[in-house]
């Protein structure tokens, strides 16, 4: 079995002796064939970092900020607030990281005797309410309500506050308005405190700092607010990737403000025909019917830049004339939770098909197992889903600490 598998049948056996025997304040003993274990009350928790008699953790650190990877438009804020930052979600490992320091926080909430102490470590911010951000607060309201709430002797998970931070009026603004009202409902029964109309303008160590606008008056003077956390996730994009930067540098390349490259209506660097840019780090726009509309970046906009960058270089190479690029939107899919999404699809010769709520996250599921490579992935990706669904449990919670490299000695 891997690592996860292992970790959980531990788990799983310390746990049964715990609720067989009971927790006494002296400690406990429990003892089998195969496994022996005593733990002593003050030791452990001395061990975990607790002062017992003044509430003090001394090897807790600072959990800080954590920025989490969309395609929604980068904000001003986040230049200011990179001193703050610990993983950005760009790839795998970026992703472990992450789960790392979520399971921490309640790792650290577990360590707090006091409630106002333990309160910011249970308290998770996430900031941008695209699909992105509607995902996440579902996902780790979801965890903390039916993962965690036997994993831990002193806090009950299920008393998590998830707060969902959105600038615009509403979630989901890339989706028609019905949809984007559904899936902050959606939301809402799972939990999640959904907050629209707030401008955040201060992320620290200890919490995020917001504005929000009285309706009343919408002139008026914007009344600030200050919500304690130690684990903030940004939602609401990022800066594109170094590598504009050196183009920039390099070639002369226009960048906009989150960094991505301005490019030809062929998807070509201005003055260097032989150089495309595609993906998220191309700022392009779709010449279809009517006026350029800038193309999303998600990775069907990104799989249809790189066919046709790749029809454009066959095209030069014919002495033929490039083509501009034309971005076919087959719709937009989000899941909120638990048998809950939202589905806005293009359907050709019937229009828009919308629906949401249980069939739509059926929808979103076959889909994304659909465009996976292999029949072996679909299949464990939906055994595992299975699992998941039927049990509530979630495998996947061991924290694996990189190995410290060996030192290198010159010889």
């Amino acid at each position: 079995r891997g690592p996860a598998g292992i970790v959980e049948s531990l788990e799983d056996k310390v746990r049964a002796a715990v609720r067989d025997i009971g927790y006494q304040q002296e400690g406990f003993h429990w003892q089998t064939a195969d496994y022996a274990c005593h733990l002593h009350a003050q030791s452990a928790d001395i061990a975990m970092g607790v002062d017992m008699a003044g509430n003090k953790d001394e090897g807790a650190g600072d959990q800080g900020i954590m920025f989490g990877y969309a395609t929604d438009e980068t904000p001003e804020l986040m230049p200011a607030t990179l001193q703050y930052s610990h993983n950005i979600l760009k790839t795998l490992a970026d992703a472990f990281a992450i789960r790392g320091r979520v399971i921490g926080a309640f790792e650290q909430a577990e360590r707090c005797l006091e409630a106002p102490a333990r309160e910011p470590w249970m308290t998770f911010v996430v900031i941008g309410a695209g699909p992105t951000g509607v995902e996440m607060a579902g996902t780790m309201t979801e965890i903390a309500h039916h993962t965690l709430p036997q994993e831990f002797r002193r806090i009950d998970s299920r008393q998590t506050r998830v707060v969902l931070l959105e600038g615009s009026d509403r979630v989901l603004g890339s989706f028609v308005p019905s949809l984007s009202e559904r899936a902050r409902q959606q939301l809402e029964r799972l939990g999640v405190e959904v907050r629209t109309g707030c401008k955040v303008t201060g992320i620290d160590a200890d919490g995020v700092v917001f504005e929000t606008m009285d309706q009343a008056s919408p002139g008026g003077p914007a009344t600030t607010h200050r919500l304690p956390s130690k684990t903030v996730i940004w939602a609401a994009g990022v800066a594109a990737s170094p590598l504009g930067a050196s183009l920039s540098v390099s070639a002369g390349a226009a960048l906009d403000r989150a960094g991505r490259v301005i490019v030809e209506p062929d998807l070509s660097l201005a003055g260097h025909p032989e150089i495309s840019v595609i993906g998220d780090l191309a700022a392009a726009r779709s010449y279809g019917k009517g006026e350029p509309k800038p193309v999303p970046g998600v990775s069907p906009g990104a799989k249809q830049m790189g066919r046709a960058a790749a029809a454009n270089l066959l095209r030069r190479l014919r002495g033929e004339a490039t083509l501009p690029f034309r971005y076919s939107d087959y719709g937009n899919l989000a899941t909120v939770g638990r048998k809950a999404a939202v589905v806005d699809l293009t359907v050709p010769g019937l229009g828009a098909l919308r629906f949401s709520g249980y069939f739509a996250w059926l929808f979103w599921l076959f889909a994304h197992v659909y465009f996976l490579i292999g029949f072996r992935n679909r299949l464990i990706v939906m055994m595992d889903w299975a699992w998941a669904y039927f049990t509530f449990e979630r495998s996947a919670r061991v924290v694996a600490q990189p190995a410290t490299p060996p030192a290198i000695t010159k010889t």
